[in-house]
């Protein structure tokens, strides 16, 4: 089982997106999405799967927080 955690898009170039975790930052493909700069997403295998809302990002961005504290 793997778990994602939101990320929010912080570039754009063709189908490559730049992604803005906590503490780091990773390049995942778009495979037809529509999405943009702004954005929350959820990456798998470094495919964007996902766009999720910007409320449910920040809900689950706080959750992993207090995990990993």
């Amino acid at each position: 089982m793997c778990l994602a955690i939101p990320g929010k898009i912080i570039s754009m170039k063709d189908d490559s997106v730049t992604v803005q975790y906590p503490g780091e930052k990773r390049t995942a493909k778009n495979m037809g999405l529509k999405i943009k700069k702004g954005d929350y997403v959820l990456v798998q295998a470094k495919i964007v799967v996902q766009k999720i809302p910007k409320d449910e990002a920040i809900e689950s961005l706080k959750a992993w927080k207090e995990v990993k504290a």
